[in-house]
């Protein structure tokens, strides 16, 4: 058989299809070592307050129920030290206070899985409750903004032939990977083994090593395969800090696993945000001024940033630029990155506006952006590393035939739908950091060992060293993430000197019921476009 002349690109089956579709990939809650029992966890059933008592003596009478833990009687852990877990990071059981809904109260740890799902549900918590603060219009930001500027924002939009004053909401967006977080953890003496669900091994391993007070040589993780994360499973939640305590007081391995339910506030979301944004431009469509107002949900204990201001600095060129980004400290838990974190909220409405602009000038889309094509990133006076927008627009427009389009709002229909054709641009930096890959020879194989994957790496991993070696795609293996693989870049390594590749425009049809009211043009499902009129 002749081999591949490469492999990436190459029409070649994933290395993994079998095992995933026939049900045989062996997920972190898929295994089961010697003595392994079952961990629940009691969620709190109000948004903030204190735990006044915690009654277990039903859940503990319970045949095959070995420990009930909380503050009450769980051990005190050391003072986090380093970056890992962050700062103001949920603890596990070492305090009274409820900071959000569903916040872990105590766990159950059982003989059976059953068992435990049964006994938690017999654990009575009382509560001295107070109001929480849930709405991030009724709450003030708090700490200091961060702010960007370049020119005069202010002065320049006051001049500018056509104004817009634009305001955007954007919901929260949860995770739902297939795969729920889950754990199993077992002590070795003072050595700890995990199965974990995790994009980033090296991330759970200095976590855990913090949490615990352990050198992180005394820690091994396991996650051969993720089904599924979206930026939930890119760091280390409070429930496996959970498992390993249950498992050290139990002395067995215990397994833990979110259910859906819990999924919602037992891992980060994408924050809720409301943009407030102003353009100003000429009557040739040239912007000439953008003003940016950006408040972000967090919780209450910690603070999530993200990159929601890099689009709107750097993405059109725009000589007057001033944003500020706040943060809403409310009772829930704190959100974390999913899919374009930061990027993907901050073009929504850039992107938005764009179109109403173009809009008001009575401009095509595509011709209104590609007038505002910057040729340097102006927030940094770097060139792109890459940026082939133009392209983008040119082959997304012939494909999708743009030139057919109508641009009169709800002037096309197809039966009773409203149909209409949009586009966007999406951005996203490129970034890279050190890693060090072992390459092991052997008769047929030569793996490639990561210690950082995400849905798909097992394949990408395995056909990547294929092409750059020509060896057959089926003679390389991938060794997927363990503590004692060599050392690879986390989910957020060292960013370029510039703002990488953007994504390919998307022109795609809009449908509306024809009975429903106006359809805000880039309104999507969850989100809600509030128009003020240009000046």
């Amino acid at each position: 058989m002749s081999q591949p002349q490469a492999a990436v690109g190459a029409s070649v089956p994933r290395v993994d299809a079998r095992l995933r579709v026939t049900g045989r990939s062996k997920y972190a809650s898929d295994n089961n070592p010697d003595g392994v029992v079952h961990a629940v966890i009691v969620d709190s059933t109000v948004g903030r307050g204190r735990v006044t008592g915690i009654d277990a003596r039903a859940a503990l009478a319970q045949t095959g129920v070995l420990k009930v833990i909380s503050h009450l009687n769980a051990p005190k852990l050391p003072p986090l030290q380093g970056p890992y877990p962050p700062p103001g990071s949920l603890r596990a059981f070492q305090d009274d206070r409820v900071r959000f809904f569903g916040q872990p109260v105590a766990v159950v740890v059982a003989t059976t899985l059953e068992v435990a799902q049964h006994a938690a549900s017999l654990v009575k918590v009382s509560y001295d409750a107070q109001p929480p603060s849930t709405d991030m219009g009724a709450a003030d930001p708090a700490g200091a903004p961060e702010t960007y500027a370049r020119g005069d924002a202010d002065e320049a939009l006051k001049a500018a032939d056509v104004k817009l004053d634009l305001a955007y909401r954007m919901a929260r967006n949860h995770h739902n990977p297939m795969e729920p977080a889950n754990t199993v953890a077992r002590w070795d003496g003072d050595r700890l083994t995990l199965w974990e669900k995790t994009n980033w091994v090296s991330g759970t391993v200095m976590t855990m090593a913090a949490e615990f007070g352990l050198t992180r040589d005394k820690i091994r993780v396991i996650a051969p395969v993720l089904g599924g994360g979206f930026g939930s499973a890119g760091r280390t939640w409070v429930h496996t800090v959970i498992a390993a305590m249950a498992a050290r007081d139990v002395k067995r391995p215990v397994k833990l696993a979110l259910t859906r339910r819990q999924t919602y506030f037992g891992v980060g979301f994408r924050p809720a945000y409301e943009y407030g944004l102003r353009l100003g431009s000429d009557r040739r469509g040239r912007l000439t001024a953008s003003v940016h107002d950006a408040r972000a949900e967090t919780s209450s204990y910690e603070t999530h940033r993200e990159g929601v201001l890099i689009p709107g600095r750097m993405l059109y060129s725009t000589p007057n630029v001033r944003q500020v980004y706040g943060h809403v400290p409310l009772d829930v838990n704190t959100p974390t990155f999913m899919r374009g974190p930061g990027y993907a909220s901050g073009a929504y409405p850039g992107e938005s506006a764009m179109d109403e602009l173009a809009h008001e000038l009575g401009l095509d889309p595509i011709e209104l952006r590609l007038r505002n094509e910057p040729s340097a990133d102006e927030s940094s006076g770097l060139p792109f590393s890459t940026r082939r927008l133009r392209d983008c627009y040119r082959v997304g427009a012939r494909e999708f035939g743009w030139h057919r389009r109508n641009s009169k709002p709800r002037s096309t229909r197809d039966g009773d739908w409203l149909v209409g054709m949009g586009m966007a641009a999406g951005v996203y930096d490129t970034e890279r950091s050190e890693a060090q890959v072992s390459v092991a020879r052997r008769r047929r194989q030569r793996p490639a060992a990561v210690r950082h994957q995400r849905h798909g790496s097992r394949h990408g991993h395995v056909h990547d060293p294929g092409r750059r070696r020509r060896p057959r795609p089926d003679h390389a293996s991938g060794d997927f993430p363990a503590r004692r693989l060599p050392h690879a870049p986390g989910p957020r390594p060292r960013r370029l000197a510039d703002h990488g590749q953007c994504r390919p425009c998307r022109p795609g049809r809009l449908r509306q019921a024809a009975g429903a009211g106006h359809h805000a043009r880039g309104q999507g499902r969850g989100i809600t476009v509030a128009r003020r009129r240009p000046r």
